[in-house]
């Protein structure tokens, strides 16, 4: 029986992360890494649905959700953020289904570049992905670290963000480092009560900006200047240690030398491999840490 294609419905988004959680521990069981995946809220999902809604996808096989597709649009960015098929179900047909209508969506927004990321390991989908146009850039680098290990003091003069007053200062970061706005996503970020948003300074400069969440995560993270990533990121390490969060987590290019440097300094380790894919080479990753894969 052929899988039915259809727009998400905001009451199943949920149920699709079930979905994108349970593929995601399948894959890297099966790799060796062990089950990385927890189920997190259709937050960004159920906001990414208001704002843009032909850029979510489920897929319906033996009455149930089989697969999710998740695109989002930026300027002249579109982001493949998710796109899983259940385990049950793979091999069927539904992941070149999804991907037909996501790239319908990117083909709507109007972008002029198409990008993802994607587990290192996962040469089967890499090798669809280079297919579509879509090549390798950048590796990428999930760091861990105990809270514990992260006692300093931060480095940098911190203010949280205002968003009102703050928003033509946080764009101009984004199109320094990535060359499109992310007003929307600001506007996201700032919407979580488990989301902390700071500026960082120098002097009498605006240097950069991070999110710190209170289960430990940090990112995206963006600076002015590359002199400023390391102390940038000690001080992002350092209000996130303030959380409590027993873990201290950051996705870091690998041409991010200074984050890197600093956060092996602060003896974070390396849990996962991934990948940057996109139709065209963009942004400065010196200067900017992602969020997460789907976030960017």
């Amino acid at each position: 029986m052929r899988a039915n294609i259809r727009p998400a419905r905001a009451e199943e988004l949920q149920t699709a992360e079930e979905l994108v959680a349970r593929s995601i521990n399948d894959l890297t069981e099966r790799h060796g890494f062990g089950r990385i995946a927890t189920l997190r809220p259709a937050d960004f999902q159920l906001f990414s649905l208001r704002d843009d809604p032909g850029g979510l996808w489920v897929a319906e096989a033996d009455g149930e959700l089989a697969g999710f597709a998740f695109s989002w649009g930026a300027g002249d960015l579109w982001f493949l953020s998710e796109l899983f098929v259940s385990p049950a179900h793979q091999g069927s047909g539904i992941g070149g289904d999804l991907l037909r209508r996501s790239f319908e969506h990117a083909r709507k927004t109007g972008a002029g570049n198409r990008a993802l990321i994607t587990f290192s390991f996962n040469t089967v989908s890499q090798g669809l992905y280079i297919r579509q146009g879509l090549f390798p850039r950048l590796p990428l680098y999930f760091f861990q670290v105990a809270r514990e290990a992260c006692g300093q003091a931060p480095e940098l003069r911190y203010t949280d963000i205002a968003l009102d007053a703050d928003l033509e200062q946080l764009v101009a970061l984004d199109l320094a480092t990535l060359g499109v706005s992310r007003e929307k996503h600001h506007r996201f970020l700032q919407s979580q009560s488990t989301i902390r948003g700071l500026l960082f300074h120098s002097g009498p400069d605006c240097v950069g900006y991070a999110y710190v969440s209170a289960n430990g995560p940090i990112g995206p993270l963006a600076v002015a200047r590359h002199d400023m990533m390391a102390p940038a990121f000690r001080t992002a390490l350092a209000l996130a240690a303030a959380t409590g969060a027993p873990q201290i987590s950051a996705f870091i290019p690998g041409t991010a030398t200074e984050a890197v440097g600093a956060a092996v300094a602060q003896g974070m380790r390396i849990t996962l491999p991934m990948v940057l894919v996109s139709a065209k080479e963009f942004g400065d990753w010196t200067r900017y840490l992602p969020r997460n894969p789907g976030f960017m």
